[in-house]
């Protein structure tokens, strides 16, 4: 399949209206259009939710064996096709192409993970109980899970979903963002070559009212999104209306601490690399950097240099190490956070900002002195900001981590390890690294508390959300 000219699968002809085209690929980096997708219409999206409910009536039949059969078929296929993901991703998102290469590696990764593991996670839970000859609860599929995922990881987002859902018993439809549609279409083809059931999952491009109407319907029995707060708060609501069970991935405003003890120079470097991986486009990405006193300087100067040796340019060169955001409105709202800040009295350590010429660019930016006053102090940046906060101890430390409304993840770093476990476990937060970025393994829960979301993904909890945990009873 042409990765640059992929069709709306299944385009039934039945339905009068068809929504205007708000599915479009730009290359952020030229500006260019790489295509336009037609929005399904009504009919076209009641077709695709029946298509979900009859193929989850016959997968939840399927044996489990014969799941994790098929799951570590897509997994090899996927491994095959790296490199055309790849170049789809960078083309539509503008993410380095070595980085696109490490997130196209992952849908291969988390499908081996759940097939290792499924029998285990899947597994009858004896309960003790006095009178009864046996309890026992299991984890069981509930109908269709209708996906909401983002464009800053569209393949791992998408699959991270799908994967407990599918291995579960469950079918999924995955609503992608608008602006990497060719890249979530894709994974449609592997589904079918793997040898999944025909329309068990399914990529819908459809709009929001018609997302509004899946969550109305019966036959959607969960919902998972990856996105904003904002748009957290608009998907939990409606859910909530139909007494579903939602897993929401938001924002984040990571605390990255460093210590009196940490290491300034190597913990500037871990700081500053993981700030600018993915463009600094990323909810887990430590975004504000809080150092104490005795070692701020040293800590500085080492953040500093990452920044300004970043190369902005071609996300195809394997030279370039920033690539455009994904966006024009994405790099003039980044710009707009980072001039508010300036104009408010923020120190700026090292000159950025909105790069003149076409396509999507933002140069590199840190900066410290943030007051409440400022938009940044209180709203996630998404993109290669970087902002330091010197603070005199540990407990300031605690206190301004958590002067924010999200808590997803944090990093704490001190050689002291009883002190790093306090300030780690005053934190409010649902993930956190003590000396060493925790990122996002396979085998570990992912979510947060506060505005960052609800509800967890990967790990050995990945099904509960998507699962009725059912109980029987044996006299």
């Amino acid at each position: 399949m042409d990765s640059n000219n992929i069709e709306n699968k299944d385009n039934i002809q039945s339905g009068k209206t068809v929504s205007p085209p708000s599915y479009h690929t730009l290359n952020p980096a030229t500006g260019e259009l790489l295509k336009e997708f037609d929005t399904l219409t009504d009919a076209q999206a009641e077709h695709l939710l029946s298509n979900a409910h009859q193929a989850y009536l016959q997968w939840r039949k399927v044996p489990i064996e014969n799941r994790i059969e098929i799951f570590r078929k897509f997994a090899d296929l996927m491994d095959e096709n790296i490199d055309r993901f790849a170049h789809q991703i960078t083309l539509e998102m503008g993410k380095p192409l070595s980085e696109a290469k490490m997130e196209s590696a992952l849908p291969g990764m988390i499908f081996r993970y759940f097939a290792d593991n499924a029998l285990e996670m899947l597994a009858e839970r004896e309960i003790k109980i006095e009178g009864f000859s046996r309890v026992y609860s299991r984890l069981e599929p509930i109908g269709v899970t209708l996906a909401i995922e983002p464009w800053n990881g569209p393949l791992y987002q998408s699959m991270r979903a799908a994967a407990p859902n599918l291995m579960l018993g469950n079918a999924v439809i995955m609503k992608p963002a608008e602006i990497v549609a060719g890249s979530t279409l894709m994974m449609d083809e592997i589904f079918e070559k793997a040898g999944f059931p025909s329309k068990i999952y399914q990529s819908a491009l459809v709009s929001r009212d018609q997302v509004s109407r899946f969550i109305a319907d019966s036959r959607v029995r969960a919902i998972a999104l990856t996105g904003s707060d904002r748009a957290g708060s608009i998907i939990g609501e409606q859910a909530g209306r139909h007494i579903k069970p939602v897993v929401l991935e938001l924002g984040g405003s990571d605390a990255f601490i460093a210590l009196d003890s940490a290491n300034p120079e190597a913990v500037a470097a871990e700081a500053s690399a993981c700030r600018l991986f993915g463009i600094g486009q990323s909810c887990m990405s430590p975004k504000r950097a809080i150092v104490t006193e005795k070692i701020s300087e040293a800590f500085i100067k080492e953040y500093i240099k990452a920044f300004e040796n970043q190369k902005v340019g071609d996300p195809f060169d394997p030279e370039t190490t920033t690539g455009p955001l994904s966006s024009v409105a994405a790099a003039d709202n980044l710009h707009a956070q980072y001039q508010d800040a300036v104009d408010k009295g923020a120190k700026v350590l090292v000159a950025g900002g909105r790069m003149d010429g076409k396509g999507a660019f933002f140069k590199p930016a840190v900066l410290s002195g943030i007051t409440p006053e400022m938009r940044l102090y209180h709203e996630e940046a998404f993109g290669p900001l970087g902002m330091i906060y010197v603070v005199p101890d540990a407990d300031e430390a605690i206190t301004l981590a958590n002067a924010t409304r999200y808590g997803l993840g944090g990093t704490v770093f001190s050689q002291d390890l009883d002190e790093a476990k306090r300030v780690a476990e005053a934190i409010d937060t649902g993930m956190l690294g003590i000396n060493r970025y925790m990122g996002a393994p396979l085998e570990v829960p992912f979510g947060g508390t506060k505005a960052s979301g609800v509800g967890r993904e990967l790990g050995s909890n990945a099904m509960d959300a998507f699962a009725n945990l059912k109980t029987y009873s044996i006299l």
